[in-house]
């Protein structure tokens, strides 16, 4: 019960009183960033029970945090996953965190969306936003901007910060500037750039007009939760001659760099492969054993994927669906709609690692 009392202290930090709840949509972030660190097993529920407590206090005596509340310190310790709150930012394609898997669980919990809750906002999550937004009634952009979120955080009983706000900054239009090129300087889009200042994206745009624009915060670095481990999986990408930025994305898509990571399938460690996986490497491609180990797991994985960019004559799309479905898959019906989402996430996380 103590556990329990600890981790509900989250959730009274986070939501105001009259928003306490037994499901916090917030929570659903950390367990998913619990999740990625091997440590939370139960339902991604938004509930802050025993399990979720267990979990966080079983991470911060990892870490060397007190043990206790989910404070921000342990946030921060989470990596990427830990940050920032649902509420803090604009979300768009590209973006990575615990406000993504927050947004992930309310559209599965919506009946919208039936990915992965891995707080990657790739094309499905954008996708299935825009059905979300057309249900709330708001700008349909696959975009979640601050009209959205506060919908979103009003329709759902989400608990945000009270003086959470989503800083935007004033961009005065110059000759010879169009919205396309705004958009990209500043990293958002033309949609949310003209629904921020109620243009129409065909019309030209006005010299000296002063536009509102989204002032998007770094991309958190997705690095290592230990650096010895993205040592090894560069380590091995040289070696065998593999792009270390496919490596890098395989391998957090996976596992989160997790070195000891199961999967319910049976796939283990920082590249999760199967058993069945680690033996063909074994014995068809390498014709020797390799130690259970996280060095070995990398080996193994950066092989497989090298001899799958082999096969498929250097495609990464056909190599990465291989990894997903097997070989003979694709090779015999092509590429499943189930598999398309993996292999996008990978190669855009791939630009960003």
């Amino acid at each position: 019960m103590r556990r329990f009392a600890t981790l509900i202290a989250l959730v009274f930090l986070l939501a105001p009183a009259a928003a306490r709840a037994a499901v916090n949509p917030q929570i659903a972030g950390l367990q998913v960033a619990l999740r990625a660190h091997g440590l939370y097993l139960g339902p991604i529920d938004g509930v802050a029970g025993p399990k979720t407590a267990s979990a966080v206090h079983a991470f911060q005596r990892k870490v060397g945090l007190p043990v206790g509340v989910a404070t921000v310190r342990t946030r921060l310790a989470l990596g990427p996953l830990g940050r920032p709150l649902f509420g803090a930012r604009t979300i768009t394609l590209g973006d990575f965190g615990w406000d993504v898997a927050v947004l992930q669980f309310l559209m599965t919990r919506d009946g919208v969306y039936s990915g992965a809750l891995d707080g990657y906002f790739g094309k499905q999550t954008s996708a299935a936003l825009r059905r979300y937004q057309r249900r709330l009634r708001v700008t349909t952009d696959g975009i979640a901007g601050p009209h959205t979120l506060a919908t979103i955080a009003n329709h759902d009983s989400v608990p945000v910060r009270s003086h959470t706000t989503i800083a935007s900054e004033v961009y005065v239009v110059k000759a010879g500037d169009n919205l396309t090129q705004i958009a990209a300087r500043f990293g958002t889009t033309v949609a949310a750039l003209a629904a921020q200042n109620h243009l129409e994206p065909a019309q030209p745009i006005v010299i000296g007009k002063r536009l509102r624009v989204p002032a998007r915060p770094p991309a958190p670095a997705l690095v290592a939760q230990h650096q010895d481990v993205r040592a090894m999986l560069d380590a091995w990408s040289g070696r065998l001659g593999v792009d270390p930025h496919l490596v890098r994305a395989i391998a957090w898509m996976e596992s989160g760099y997790q070195t000891r990571l199961v999967s319910a399938s049976g796939a283990v460690g920082v590249m999760q492969t199967l058993p069945s996986t680690r033996d063909y490497v074994e014995t068809v491609l390498l014709g020797k054993r390799v130690p259970h180990t996280v060095d070995g797991d990398v080996e193994i994985g950066v092989t497989l994927l090298k001899h799958l960019l082999t096969v498929f004559d250097g495609n990464e799309r056909l190599a990465l669906a291989a990894w997903y479905e097997g070989e003979r898959a694709v090779r015999k019906y092509g590429v499943y709609k189930v598999t398309t989402p993996f292999v996008d996430d990978v190669l855009a996380l791939a630009q960003r690692m």
